[in-house]
């Protein structure tokens, strides 16, 4: 038995037909619709994802991602000048997609008599400029002569909600740090090398279950270049986490980015980056 044979699709005035064996055309967006999740949208934004359950707003983008890339904006007046301005920065996935977008919020005065032991608020914002996160560290010594009054950054998401802390852990000799829920119980932790500065190299920070006993991701400070490095204090950090991470708590592991490059990173002179802080 013969099956009849499918009609070749017709095309429109001045276009081919639909043939036999060929693929068929993709469909395409109606104008003005919103792309499909995961897609890029116009300036380079991921599309938001579908949020899961008991996710706050905003941070529905970190659901589907396992590493993150922190790239932090170089400033012209910054560089030719050294008057420290706030500090941008630009988040992205491992597609290099935007998905948010951080500003900090300091008074000039504060950035440039505390330099990078300033407090500050960070403000992490998404496509449409809205605040879905913020990260804020109070005035505290920075050194490891006074256990006491250790580093600390809350998150926030959305603001005025807490849903977590990034605190430093007294070490003598390696940066420590533990990631915290909103109940201050640690969850994972941060430890660093003993020496935060590698010429031509990456400097990574290991995280860890709580006890330490199993590694589960990795901060890492990226080389940017001599003169970016020399010259400027705008530096690339890549995160990775295990991809089925509570959202809140890669939330709180992005908040560690900040508080490490404030720490360690932020002064723009290599005498100062060469530096190791406890």
């Amino acid at each position: 038995m013969s099956y009849p044979m499918s009609k070749p699709a017709e095309g429109k005035p001045g276009e081919p037909g639909m043939q036999p064996g060929q693929p068929p055309i993709a469909a395409q967006p109606m104008p003005g619709a919103p792309p499909m999740p995961g897609q890029p949208m116009a300036g380079g934004w991921m599309a938001p994802p579908a949020a899961p359950a008991n996710c706050p707003p905003g941070l529905e983008y970190l659901a589907s991602v396992d590493q993150l890339l922190v790239k932090q904006k170089v400033e012209g007046l910054e560089a030719f000048t050294g008057y420290e301005t706030n500090n941008k920065y630009e988040i992205l996935n491992s597609l290099g997609q935007r998905i948010f977008y951080a500003v900090e919020d300091t008074c000039c005065c504060t950035r440039n008599c505390c330099g990078h032991h300033r407090p500050f608020d960070i403000k992490i914002l998404n496509n449409q400029s809205k605040e879905v996160m913020h990260l804020s560290r109070g005035m505290r010594c920075n050194s490891c002569l006074c256990p006491c009054c250790l580093q600390k950054v809350t998150v926030e998401a959305p603001a005025g909600h807490v849903i977590g802390y990034v605190s430093q852990a007294w070490s003598l000799c390696k940066p420590r740090y533990k990631i915290q829920n909103a109940a201050e119980e640690t969850v994972l932790r941060i430890k660093g090398p003993c020496c935060t500065w590698n010429m031509c190299g990456e400097i990574e920070f290991d995280v860890s279950t709580s006890d330490e006993s199993s590694f589960v991701g990795r901060v890492t400070k990226q080389w940017s270049g001599l003169a970016k490095e020399a010259f400027t204090d705008a530096d690339n950090y890549g995160i990775s986490f295990p991809i089925d991470l509570d959202v809140q708590i890669k939330a709180v592991l992005l908040g560690a980015v900040f508080l490490i490059d404030f720490m360690y990173f932020e002064n723009n002179t290599p005498k100062d980056k060469t530096k190791v802080k406890n």
